[in-house]
């Protein structure tokens, strides 16, 4: 069989694959609960803000490169600069791990799809879902058949399976959320979560809140693990990469506003608790559907919607790995895929038995599995992959290969691109490394000293990089 690189079919198609990878979980599990735990409209202002600063040019800057590259994300930055391919292989060793525990949550979501189909929840929300997920072949199930799911599109190829899938969820999604918003802002007092969700109180803007929002950022967008360079590679170059870096990161935050006005309102309403965490939507949501009138339907679409945003990431995951075996093992994509989703149903094993009879085996650092695995991600791998991408573009690639890349020689007017530019080689590898000085416990005084030490070293490799002639535009 041919190992023929696929082509996205329209720019269309492209942007809401992309955007559905960066629309998935971060933004209908994560952004709603973070925004209750950090103050509401003060974290979200502070989020709007770091997409503008951060989501797009990292986005701007992983497209340009799958497209120059013309590979998956270990090909790509080794054709551009040979001996950089570990930093995409980094980004694609992330997707695998994520990807080994997300589709555990994607399960929950399908056996809430089937309990609300059939009647609803009896009892307390808490102990069902606690019960659920520690008990054992069954969750293991649920997580199975999104596996399965998933390989099922991604054999399809790019344009015929990948791009057709969301051409047709992503819509979904957007009308099943508004439905749910509308219900939410109707309840009573709902005006109250509201007012909490969007008007920030500058007040409670602090160090702690800044960080956790730029962590959402970067994890919501799916930067620094090779999604977006794996999806740019398949690019033509006609496309104009710079509207399609700003609509994917737009198109993510208008979901995850509408999250979190579908969500906390109804929170409010009930007189929940809207810092619940991560079991906002399996415990906090269904104590509001089961007492909202027609609660079951709304169940219904919610988790539907949530699984839909679930899937549309679980496939970038899956193809970012499939597109690395299938280019540097020339394994066709049938082959590929199967491979790659056969060892992420292994992993599933050890990953939902995290909450069941593995949940006190703490083999790694204090840690259970799961939990190991998402430390290792959100906290190392992703925030030093975005670290490094940075690094590539602000001080390795060639400016004016990269501005070639960007602007299609020159036919695309990006006139920001040397405010761009400083702003990834400076600004960006500042927030990142915050990340992960931050992850590895540095704190305090040590951390202004160690962010310093970064920004002498950032002048330093800019002196040289001018001295050996790597033009700036």
């Amino acid at each position: 069989m041919s190992n023929e690189r696929g082509n996205w079919g329209s720019s269309v198609g492209f942007v809401l694959a992309a955007a559905g990878s960066a629309i998935g979980l971060g933004n209908l599990w994560k952004f709603p609960y973070l925004a209750g735990k950090n103050g509401g409209g003060a974290f979200v202002i502070v989020y709007l803000s770091l997409v503008v600063i951060l989501g797009f040019s990292l986005m701007l800057g992983e497209m340009a490169i799958g497209r120059r590259g013309k590979s998956d994300a270990y090909g790509s930055y080794n054709n551009i600069k040979k001996g950089w391919g570990f930093v995409g292989m980094m980004g694609i060793l992330c997707c695998f791990v994520i990807y080994s525990y997300y589709v555990v949550i994607a399960g929950w979501i399908v056996k809430y799809i089937g309990l609300f189909l059939s009647g609803g929840m009896d009892g307390d929300p808490v102990e069902y879902f606690s019960t659920f997920i520690s008990s054992g072949t069954t969750p293991i199930i649920y997580s199975v058949i999104m596996v399965v799911a998933t390989a099922l599109i991604v054999l399809k190829g790019v344009s015929g399976g990948i791009e057709k899938a969301s051409k047709i969820m992503m819509p979904t999604l957007f009308i099943f959320m508004l439905i749910i918003v509308v219900r939410s802002v109707t309840l009573p007092n709902a005006m109250d979560g509201i007012k909490y969700f969007l008007k920030p109180d500058f007040s409670l803007i602090t160090p702690k809140v800044i960080i956790a929002a730029l962590g959402q950022v970067f994890f919501s967008l799916s930067l620094g693990m090779g999604a977006m360079i794996t999806y740019g590679s398949y690019l033509s170059p006609e496309t104009k990469l710079v509207k399609s870096a700003f609509c994917i990161p737009v198109l993510d935050t208008i979901i995850a506003l509408l999250a979190g006005l579908a969500i906390l309102p109804a929170v409010f309403s009930f007189g929940l608790e809207p810092t619940a965490g991560p079991g906002l939507i399996f415990i906090t949501l269904p104590k509001v559907f089961s007492a909202m009138p027609f609660g079951n339907i709304f169940g219904v679409i919610f988790f539907v919607l949530v699984l839909f945003a679930a899937l549309t990431s679980t496939i970038s995951l899956l193809e970012v790995v499939v597109s690395f075996v299938v280019d540097q093992f020339k394994l066709d994509r049938k082959k590929a895929t199967v491979l790659v989703s056969t060892l992420i149903a292994l992993l599933v094993i050890p990953n939902s038995n995290s909450f069941g009879s593995m949940a006190e085996l703490k083999v790694f650092f204090g840690m259970n599995f799961f939990d190991f695995l998402c430390y290792l991600t959100d906290n190392i791998l992703l925030p030093t992959g975005g670290l490094l991408l940075c690094v590539f573009v602000g001080f390795i690639w060639d400016k004016e290969d990269l501005k070639n890349e960007i602007t299609n020689h020159g036919e695309v007017k990006f006139e920001m691109f040397p405010l761009w530019i400083v702003g990834v080689k400076y600004l960006g590898i500042q927030l990142l490394s915050l990340i992960l000085l931050q992850a590895v416990g540095v704190q305090d005084q040590f951390l202004v000293y160690a962010l310093g030490t970064i920004f002498a070293v950032q002048i330093l490799c800019g002196r040289l990089e001018a001295k050996r002639g790597v033009k700036a535009v």
